[in-house]
């Protein structure tokens, strides 16, 4: 048997609705607040709090904006943060034995 050596993981992606809002966001250029809500089943109050947390990581771009009259807020993730959730995936699969799991 070989000694398994576990990677640490990223506490700030070990959130269930910040490593949504980084999924999302791998998927698209940007994503507005309105649709990371939807998608995710938060409400505005904790998706803002867990939007601030990725923005002050640096793992994601916030921009406020207008669409008509409307504010609008429009989130893109960094290279930062798509660094950061590939090294988080990489860390995670360091606690699986893919081979056993079907």
């Amino acid at each position: 048997m070989t000694d398994k050596v576990f990677l640490p993981l990223d506490p700030l992606l070990s959130n269930e609705l910040r490593l949504g809002i980084m999924s999302i966001l791998t998927t698209a250029e940007y994503a507005d607040f309105t649709y990371i809500k939807n998608t995710t089943k938060a409400t505005s109050g904790n998706l803002s709090i867990q939007i601030d947390k990725l923005e002050k990581a640096k793992y994601i771009k916030v921009k406020k904006t207008f669409k008509g009259k409307m504010p609008q807020t429009l989130c893109s993730i960094t290279p930062t943060g798509t660094q950061a959730l590939a090294d988080y995936v990489k860390a995670l699969r360091s606690y699986l034995n893919m081979d056993t799991i079907k």
